[in-house]
């Protein structure tokens, strides 16, 4: 029963953030100037959820698992550094290049999202729920900024529109199916490290992608969302208690 109910949450917030992404490529495809200026209050409400979920609730119960997650952790997170500057060093070319490789790493994020989805839930309900209202919050900035990347990279709209559906949002479910059966058959020791991986993953993604992205575009209210986003987790962490 208790596996049947992790695969249900798995499937409900995997499909959700495919949902949310797909808004945000539709809103951003017939009105840009909008999902601009809405994008950093939902990156920066994401970013307390992503910050203070997996430090207060996610870590402490990889720990819990496998002792040596501090580790997984590290590596999650480095992890994420040295493909974000691949990323970044190969989108120096024409920019036709710079669609194609936005697309990459785009798809690669995406997909793992929806690993982390399969790794939270099997440890944990309330860390699947906690991460995953992280994750597809900011779902809908992401689906805005792979449309307008694609749109700068030289793809027209409706292509634009069609590849960021395709990579940035129908990826997420595909991993997070893909990545379930391996990771349910996993022992407490080796999900311990693999949630110890995306506690890495996740602080990385708040703290080096939404974040930056927040402070670039300062504005008061986008503070209050960070806050609203770290309260929400501490409130739901003590809940949980």
């Amino acid at each position: 029963m208790r596996e049947s109910n992790t695969f249900i949450w798995i499937a409900l917030f995997a499909v959700s953030a495919m949902a949310v992404n797909s808004v945000g490529i539709f809103f951003v495809y017939k009105n840009r100037s909008w999902a601009e200026k809405s994008k950093e209050y939902f990156m920066c409400f994401a970013a307390g959820v992503l910050i203070t979920s997996p430090l207060i609730i996610a870590f402490p119960q990889a720990l819990e698992k496998n002792a040596d997650a501090g580790y997984a952790a590290l590596a999650g997170f480095v992890f994420m550094f040295f493909s974000n500057q691949i990323i970044k060093h190969r989108t120096k070319q024409p920019e036709l290049a710079f669609g194609i490789t936005a697309l990459e790493g785009i798809g690669i994020h995406s997909v793992i999202d929806g690993i982390i989805y399969s790794v939270t839930f099997s440890a944990s309900i309330v860390v699947g729920v906690l991460s995953g209202i992280g994750l597809v919050v900011h779902e809908f900035a992401e689906g805005v900024i792979s449309f307008t990347v694609l749109i700068k990279g030289g793809y027209s709209s409706r292509k634009a529109a069609f590849y960021a559906f395709l990579v940035a949002a129908l990826t997420t479910p595909v991993g997070a199916f893909v990545a379930y059966p391996f990771v349910k058959s996993l022992n407490d020791t080796v999900l311990g490290l693999a949630l110890g991986f995306v506690v890495g993953v996740l602080i990385y993604i708040s703290a080096a992608h939404l974040l930056p992205e927040v402070r670039e575009n300062e504005r008061g209210h986008a503070y209050a969302a960070f806050v609203l986003g770290v309260a929400l987790s501490i409130f739901m962490a003590a809940v949980k208690k």
